[in-house]
């Protein structure tokens, strides 16, 4: 299936599945899902695999075993491209419309201090902070979890403590409702922008090169 962009029912789906998330409704809409939204992305992330490599389209269903919010469905539909433990590039659909990052969404024990090391690194921390700078220029926007003090072992005053307090670092950008997400045409917006996100990406994989990964999500 050729990649011809999001269609108008693919926002409509979402936006009623956030007024009435159940099994009801989703059984007697499962075939808009298949068709505006699941159908879509698959043909999407075809398209970029040549060049950035398989994605892992996630599965419609919340896991709600310990969450409070027991409602059965996500109300987004995201691909991530793996170019490392927990490290690579996402592509999301949602109410909101398109949105594109990068970066690495979880890091604990091993690979998050190899992670600080090398943002503590006086060569690789400079390097990153360029990057993120960088991206931010090119209308990036740069989140992700941080601690509300400083990491054990690094001063509050070292150069990149902003950065060390980082459990997560993702680079962002929405395309909302543009009308060019219903177009082929977000196929080459969304290569260009992982293009861009490539430096971050090779930056994060090599800081954790050779360190055992997360279990991979479902």
């Amino acid at each position: 299936m050729e990649f011809t962009g999001f269609p108008v029912a693919a926002l409509d789906f979402y936006d009623d599945l956030e007024v009435d998330n159940t099994k009801s409704f989703w059984e007697a809409h499962k075939g808009v899902y298949a068709e505006s939204v699941k159908a879509p992305m698959q043909a999407l992330c075809a398209a970029l695999e040549p060049e950035f490599g398989s994605a892992k389209i996630f599965r419609p269903y919340r896991d709600v075993r310990f969450a409070k919010d027991k409602t059965p469905y996500k109300t987004h539909q995201g691909a991530f491209v793996s170019a490392g433990p927990a490290i690579g590039w996402y592509v999301q659909l949602s109410p909101q419309g398109v949105r594109v990052g990068a970066g690495f969404y979880e890091a604990a024990g091993e690979r998050l201090a190899a992670i600080r090391s090398a943002i503590d690194d006086e060569k690789t921390g400079p390097a990153l902070r360029r990057i993120l700078t960088k991206l931010e220029k090119d209308d990036f926007e740069i989140g992700g979890e941080t601690l509300k003090t400083s990491p054990r072992g690094y001063d509050a005053d070292h150069p990149r403590i902003g950065l060390l307090r980082h459990k997560q670092i993702i680079a962002g950008k929405p395309y909302g409702f543009e009308k060019v997400i219903h177009t082929p045409e977000v196929l080459e917006m969304v290569c260009d922008d992982w293009r861009t996100l490539k430096p971050l990406v090779t930056w994060l994989a090599k800081a954790v090169d050779g360190v055992p990964g997360p279990p991979s999500r479902r």
